[in-house]
Formats: structure tokens, C-alpha cells, sequence
């Protein structure tokens, strides 16, 4: 029973060798050799997921105490498998790009494309910016003048209220004077009278 796990073991070690140097000559091949190179690959990787099966059915009919072994290898193996078809769809996708690219005539303009038009975002932005920048300016030269006006306004107030004051002590002093001078001139007539009958 072992012997023929172990047979399938080399035959997946030997098949999983080829796909992987398959796939990762996928990339620089001409766009024809591409092709042939994805399905071949497709082929191989169904032949390996037969593989697997047989072997774990085989697992399954070895007796439990000699289980543990051949388990923790069927692990390894499910693992290996899921990182091949894991890299084989990455290089699938980027091979579905190209074939899209060379559909649609755009393989070597749509990166132009795009960094003109990255380019083309990148200074409407900075235009935006300095533009915001200014406006900034404005509002804060505004500001500062606003604050200036509001500052001499105060100090005009101030200076009319201290002249109001002013005005007031001198009313006062003026009423004061005239009620001295009121006082005097009566007393003077007062005395004239007595002086002059």
C-alpha cells in the first residue's frame, strides 16, 4: 500500500516541478507561445489534483497507527498545490492584460494614458492649491487690516471720550466761575447801594 503512495508521491514531485518552471517562464513568452503555455499548465494541474486524490484514498486505507506520517505528508502536498494554482492565477491575470491590451490596440498607450493623466490631475490639483493658497492670503491680510481699522476706531473712541470729559470739567468750571462772578458782582452792588444812597 505504501509502495503505491510513494509511486504517486514521485509522480507529483515530478509534475509540480514542471508546473512551477512553466509558470514562471509564463510571463516572458510571446504572446502565442502564452497560450499553448496556460493551457498546458491547465492540463498539468488537473493531472496533479488526480494525483493528490488517489494518494489521499490511499491514506485512507492505511491502518491508523501508521496513519499520522502519511497525513501530515498529504498536508504538505495540499498546500503546495493551493500555492501553485495561487501563482498560476496571478500569472493568468496578467496574461488576460495583455491579451486584453493587444484586443483593444492600447498595449503600449493605455500607461501613457494614464500617467498623462495623472500627470493632468496632479497639476490641476497644484493649481487648486496655489490658488487656495492666495485666497488664504487675502482672507488674512483682510483680517489684519479689519483688526488695524478696529484698533484706531477704538482709539478715536477714546479720544473722543476723553474730550467729552474734558468739555464737561470745563462746562463745570465755567458754571462754577459764573456763580463766583454772580456772587461778587452782588455783593459789590450790595455794597455800592449801602455806600451810595
Amino acid at each position: 500500500m505504501s509502495s503505491d503512495f510513494e509511486g504517486y508521491e514521485q509522480d507529483f514531485a515530478v509534475l509540480t516541478a514542471e508546473i512551477t518552471s512553466k509558470i514562471a517562464r509564463v510571463p516572458r513568452l510571446p504572446p502565442d507561445e502564452k497560450k499553448q503555455m496556460v493551457a498546458n499548465v491547465e492540463k498539468q494541474l488537473e493531472e496533479a489534483r488526480e494525483l493528490l486524490e488517489q494518494m489521499d484514498l490511499e491514506v485512507r486505507e492505511i491502518p491508523p497507527q501508521s496513519r499520522g506520517m502519511y497525513s501530515n505528508r498529504m498536508r504538505s502536498y495540499k498546500q503546495e498545490m493551493g500555492k501553485l494554482e495561487t501563482d498560476f492565477k496571478r500569472s493568468r491575470i496578467a496574461y488576460s492584460d495583455e491579451v486584453r491590451n493587444e484586443l483593444l490596440g492600447d498595449a503600449g498607450n493605455s500607461s501613457e494614458n494614464q500617467r498623462a493623466h495623472l500627470l493632468d490631475n496632479t497639476e490641476r490639483l497644484e493649481r487648486s492649491s496655489r490658488r487656495l493658497e492666495a485666497g488664504y492670503q487675502i482672507a488674512v491680510e483682510t483680517e489684519q487690516i479689519g483688526q488695524e481699522m478696529l484698533e484706531n476706531l477704538s482709539h478715536d473712541r477714546e479720544k473722543i471720550q476723553r474730550a467729552r470729559d474734558r468739555l464737561r470739567d470745563a462746562d463745570a468750571n465755567l458754571g462754577k466761575s459764573s456763580r463766583i462772578l454772580t456772587g461778587m458782582l452782588r455783593r459789590w452792588e450790595s455794597l455800592n447801594f449801602r455806600l451810595y444812597p
